[in-house]
């Protein structure tokens, strides 16, 4: 008799969230995720921040940063405690500037970048090898403004070192620019040029980078639309390849961009809008051209970020308004999404982090 092989339940993951709530509810917050049903379960609130958005995590798990996006803005490191069941705040240092929303450490972990959305500007910190944020920061501000209404003075959106760690890549909503620093041999930043001048009023949010090609793909908020572009690593430059909206030709209401991700293999792109409330879907080729393959209701209200999971078998939409996290299957082959009924409500979640 044949024997019957019955799939073996994966363990629970942890999934991390930064929110935007407030009075005793504001701060952290994690689930357990059922990586074969998709479902969301145990919600927990592990520590008490102020205006906690973005979540990055050291690569042995042991600390999580967090920038937080209050007047004047900050940045806060937390350690887990013994059982890893709770982060203990170890941290508080300034952003030197208004609404930290973006933060990032460098790759080898000896530097922290933050980007400041109020003031329009970035912040880099030394960190020790304890992982602790250490010395006197470094700032930049941005100069100049677009054609958009939200663009009347610079808006720092977005932080990401290069591959390798000797760019620090700042993407300005406010002047629709990606700039390049250059990091010095002492980890200090250099003199800036223009990575890439986006269109007037695109209004570009988030970057990331391919996982196996020098190339780099934007989300413009302002514009609701994707770029992609081949990078100079040497050099820090991008060039642009492809720009595709990330809305349907029929629909003509208000909308803006908040994230975006690639699938592990590179060859599907995902972007949220809030707005049209959906997550839009790109296939993406060899030499970067993207195209729309449509896009999937995220099943609530102002999606912010989002995440795949780490097999890339589900995507889950944190969504600020109608305050659910929802999740969704993910196709391997077409790359489309489908709304698994799984959900949990919390409060303003604005950011997914597993660890």
């Amino acid at each position: 008799m044949k024997e019957v092989k019955q799939e073996v339940e994966k363990p629970n993951l942890k999934l991390l969230v930064g929110t935007h709530a407030s009075g005793d509810e504001q701060g952290i917050y994690q689930l357990d995720f059922n990586p074969t049903t998709g479902e969301l379960l145990n919600s927990k609130h592990l520590v008490k921040e102020n205006n906690s958005g973005y979540l990055y995590l050291s690569k042995d798990g042991k600390r999580v940063y967090s920038s937080n996006g209050a007047v004047p803005g900050s940045i806060s490191a937390f350690e887990w405690n013994a059982d890893g069941s709770k982060l203990n705040k170890t941290a508080n240092v300034t952003s030197e500037g208004d609404g930290a929303c973006y933060i990032e450490l460098s790759p080898n972990e000896d530097l922290l970048a933050a980007a400041n959305y109020g003031s329009g500007g970035i912040v880099l910190y030394n960190v020790d090898e304890t992982g602790k944020i250490i010395g006197k920061p470094e700032a930049r501000k941005h100069v100049g403004n677009g054609p958009h209404d939200n663009q009347k003075s610079p808006h720092a959106h977005c932080v990401k070192f290069s591959k390798v760690g000797d760019f620090l890549y700042a993407v300005d909503l406010g002047i629709d620019k990606i700039l390049a620093y250059p990091i010095t041999n002492d980890g200090k930043l250099g003199k800036e040029h223009t990575a890439l001048q986006l269109d007037p009023g695109d209004g570009p949010r988030h970057l990331i980078f391919h996982p196996t090609k020098n190339k780099v793909f934007i989300i413009n908020e302002l514009y609701s639309s994707v770029v992609s572009a081949d990078v100079d690593t040497k050099t820090g430059i991008f060039t642009k390849i492809d720009k595709k909206s990330t809305l349907p030709e029929s629909y003509d209401g208000a909308s803006f961009c908040a994230d975006i991700h690639l699938s592990n293999d590179g060859k599907f792109l995902y972007a949220s809008n809030r707005g049209h409330n959906s997550i839009a879907v790109f296939s993406v080729s060899d030499d970067g051209q993207m195209s729309f393959l449509g896009t999937e209701s995220v099943q609530g209200d102002w999606p912010r970020n989002f995440t795949l999971s780490p097999d890339n078998n589900f995507l889950l939409v944190a969504n600020r308004k109608s305050e659910n996290i929802t999740v969704f299957k993910r196709d391997a082959t077409s790359g489309l999404l489908s709304f698994t009924g799984n959900e949990i409500k919390l409060p303003q979640p604005v950011f997914l982090k597993f660890r």
